[in-house]
């Protein structure tokens, strides 16, 4: 059977260009809990003859490593007493597809499974979004999401970047280029090289544009089925990534770059749809401008109560709460509105394409879990007919009188930890493993010394 979108594949498709010659590498992935995809470069062929079917090994040290790839002690899951053994990488096909920016590749994502028991492992980042995706299904719901990720352009080498210490870095741009098409056509070499490769791998492009910082930009990809919809995101940064390198440039997905710039997004676009393909959100009730249905109210009340018992999905890293300033675009409080960019929560988009977009998340969010903790919020918002708080209208930032965010990661992983909800959902094993995650991404920063400190204090203490 063929696989109907451009730049998906089928097995028949893969096997065609692998006779052909055209294609010889298929990378089988998994999204590691930063939402980095790692996994293995195989040999086409062989990945047709067994891994299609039976999947590959990996070692499960890869769901307790830091940033820098070190095996942290203290989780459950897997440590050196365990001796650190294998899990199975199971190939989600559906996700078969070209990786049209690299020579003669494809790539699968693959759910992560214990072979023992033929589970999902339960804190891999995929199998959260999954399980609440199978939620929602029950439910008699088809959750759609589209993601918008903003990155800053730099015009040095990660290389180069790395020998400097990341200092003195120069912008792609020399001005604030918001919707601006002169300095961003001086970057299509970058930009429009990633629209052309995600179209032709698979992840159809809406545009990019310019943004509100120095060579930052944002792009939008088609909006899908939720976890295709992580799985486009997560490959999409690799893209970019790898295109940048090619360039002699960077990409950089930090929820706040540089002090003096405006953070970096990523606005989370959700609906439900029923059975019969309709849009469950659009129906005959008013707030404030939109006609909803029911379910719309109760999915964004649920949603908006339990941001911060998962506020380390939507800010997993220290640096992601620089990022809530007032008057940066960024929302530092709590309250929906309609077509609002002061307001966490944003009701845009009328009948079919009514929906809910959220404005927390930086860019450096792990997709999967985001999606599942909005996912998960807002199906506990139906089954419990929550309302949501009034409809805010005028500047959320000056409103003092609503529910303010977290303040840094120890405080939201805190409240995450003692959360009966994210328990509930989770379970005990994945909300210690996560709590413990957090921790020690915090503790990383606590003991190191910033150039902040130097400045501060090298000469005049």
């Amino acid at each position: 059977m063929a696989a109907s979108e451009v730049g998906m594949l089928s097995l028949d498709e893969l096997a065609e260009r692998v006779e052909s010659d055209t294609l010889d590498t298929v990378l089988v992935a998994f999204p590691d809990l930063y939402g980095r995809l790692v996994g293995k470069r195989l040999d086409a062929r062989f990945f047709l003859e067994k891994v299609a079917t039976s999947g590959t090994h990996a070692c499960n040290y890869l769901l307790t490593v830091d940033m820098e790839m070190e095996p942290v002690s203290g989780y459950r899951f897997a440590n050196w007493d365990q001796g650190y053994g294998d899990f199975l990488l199971v190939p989600d096909l559906s996700s078969l597809r070209v990786a049209s920016w690299l020579e003669r590749s494809a790539v699968v994502i693959c759910d992560v499974v214990d072979e023992n028991s033929g589970n999902l492992v339960s804190v891999a980042p995929r199998s959260l979004l999954r399980r609440q995706a199978e939620r929602a299904a029950a439910m008699g719901y088809q959750a759609l999401a589209g993601s918008e990720l903003e990155y800053y352009v730099l015009d040095t080498s990660y290389q180069d970047a790395q020998r400097r210490g990341y200092l003195g870095l120069a912008a792609s741009g020399d001005y604030i280029e918001d919707y601006q098409f002169l300095p961003g056509t001086r970057e299509e070499s970058l930009h429009g090289e990633a629209r052309r490769q995600l179209k032709r791998s698979g992840i159809p492009v809406e545009g990019t544009k310019g943004e509100w910082g120095l060579g930052q930009h944002e792009i939008n990809v088609r909006y899908t089925d939720i976890l295709a919809m992580a799985d486009r995101h997560a490959l999409l940064k690799m893209c970019y990534k790898d295109l940048a390198g090619k360039l002699g440039k960077s990409v950089t997905f930090m929820a706040k770059y540089a002090e003096e710039q405006a953070g970096s997004s990523c606005h989370l676009h959700l609906s439900l749809w029923n059975e019969d393909g309709a849009n469950a959100f659009h129906g005959d009730q008013a707030m404030g401008s939109a006609r909803c249905s029911e379910a719309f109210g109760w999915f964004l009340g649920g949603w908006i109560s339990r941001v911060p018992d998962f506020m380390p999905f939507y800010a997993p890293t220290v640096n992601a709460y620089k990022r809530f300033r007032a008057g940066s675009w960024a929302p530092t409080r709590l309250a929906w509105s309609v077509d609002n960019r002061t307001a966490s929560f944003r009701v845009v988009g009328y009948e079919k394409s009514l929906r809910i977009e959220c404005r927390l998340a930086g860019a450096d969010v792990n997709p999967y879990l985001l999606m599942a903790a909005s996912l998960a919020s807002g199906l506990d918002g139906i089954a419990q007919r929550m309302e949501p708080p009034p409809l805010f209208e005028g500047d959320a930032y000056a409103a003092e009188d609503v529910a303010s965010l977290p303040s840094n990661l120890s405080q939201a992983v805190e409240q995450f930890e003692n959360s009966m909800f994210v328990r509930e959902t989770l379970g005990d094993e994945v909300v210690e493993h996560y709590a413990h995650f957090y921790r020690t991404e915090e503790a990383a920063f606590q003991q190191s010394v910033t150039d902040w400190e130097r400045r501060r204090y090298f000469e005049r203490i």
